[in-house]
């Protein structure tokens, strides 16, 4: 009988023995030369801690709230594709899993179950992830499903007027299931002789016009507040801030996007400083410790998103495993703050870290 595992990173590789090899490579694979993924998980591990010493942490809270929701920990749900690829319970046992933790999870506007099975699994706070098709009344309907379904946040996911180049999904010619909540809204055909089918289904559906001048539209089919995901820059936090949403999330797609991109890490500051405090600013990619929760915190952001692992701890143990994922990263966070001084999530600062060029001019 193979070990338990211990800690998240070794969720990925019981995940690769139980999965069949497109779907691991869909779920772990990056853009290009995968470059960027690399480096979404090494700049954690470039980013040093400086502890305090000699503080009470006898009693240390994890709990934040994000848009007036209290959660157990500042690590919520990444919006993940397809958990039915994964396994047959599919995102209903994620659902399940992120209600027992007390966080938010974002559903996947791919999930292969629909926003009323999921919302109808358990009672927990829940976002929506949307994309903007060419037909926008696909759209439409899904903000306004989400909505009636008791979902209480939309995310724009705004970096993707194309797909990213997978060369792994290319190369094993990645089939895509029936995605649930466009049955009856759409169809296509995926053509897999090229490719990836999912390259196939973003070309022909995603609506690459779709610019900060459409955003009114998005907003008037919604009393929801709209969080806008992947952003990089201070110019299009800034944007974003004009636009009227509601929250930030830095991220670039957890690498599946542009190649060479630069890693958010330390994005995180440019976009704080962007804002000034006006919107919550989340975080997503690379973080696999309760130290990369840490770190991220410290730079700024207000909570974290998961996605990978959380997919590699339901395709070993189903909602067992996301429940374990979670609980080690909580786990390990609560031991960073006891280690560093913190007993509280807002005592963790900007002084709790150094980048590698700090340390270096700090010796000169």
């Amino acid at each position: 009988m193979a070990a338990e595992p211990v800690n998240v990173n070794e969720f990925s590789t019981l995940a690769r023995n139980v999965l069949p090899k497109m779907i691991y490579d869909f779920y772990a694979g990056g853009a290009e030369d995968e470059w960027t993924l690399r480096e979404n998980v090494a700049a954690f591990q470039r980013t040093r801690l400086r502890p305090r010493v000699l503080v009470d942490v006898s009693n240390v809270d994890l709990s934040t709230t994000i848009l007036g929701f209290k959660i157990s920990a500042p690590i919520m749900i990444a919006p993940t594709a397809m958990h039915k690829l994964a396994h047959p319970e599919g995102v209903t046992a994620t659902a399940r899993a992120a209600a027992a933790a007390g966080t938010i999870m974002v559903l996947s506007f791919s999930a292969t179950s629909t926003v009323e099975e999921v919302a109808a699994t358990c009672d927990a706070v829940r976002f929506f992830q949307l994309y903007v098709y060419k037909n926008r009344s696909i759209s439409a309907v899904l903000a306004q499903r989400a909505e009636r379904a008791g979902y209480k946040a939309i995310v724009l996911t705004a970096d993707t007027p194309k797909l990213g180049r997978r060369e792994a999904d290319i190369r094993n010619k990645l089939v895509v299931p029936t995605l649930k909540n466009l049955e009856g809204l759409l169809s296509i055909n995926m053509d897999t002789e090229k490719g990836s089918g999912l390259a196939s289904y973003a070309s022909q559906t995603l609506d690459s016009s779709f610019s900060w001048k459409d955003i009114k539209w998005l907003q008037s089919l919604t009393s929801l507040p709209i969080l806008i995901k992947g952003i990089l820059t201070a110019e299009d936090a800034e944007l974003a801030i004009q636009a009227g949403f509601a929250g930030i999330i830095v991220s670039n797609h957890g690498a599946r996007q542009l190649i060479l991109c630069h890693q958010r890490l330390w994005l995180i500051e440019e976009v704080t400083k962007a804002v000034r405090g006006r919107v919550p600013v989340l975080f997503d990619g690379g973080i696999r410790r309760g130290t990369d929760v840490f770190k991220a915190l410290a730079i700024g952001a207000q909570a974290v998103l998961v996605g990978r692992p959380i997919i590699y701890g339901l395709a070993v143990k189903g909602e067992s495993g996301v429940k374990k994922v979670l609980e080690m990263l909580q786990d390990e966070l609560e031991l960073a703050m006891s280690l560093s001084g913190c007993c509280r999530v807002e005592e963790i600062t900007r002084s709790h870290v150094q980048t590698e060029n700090e340390i270096i001019r700090s010796m000169l």
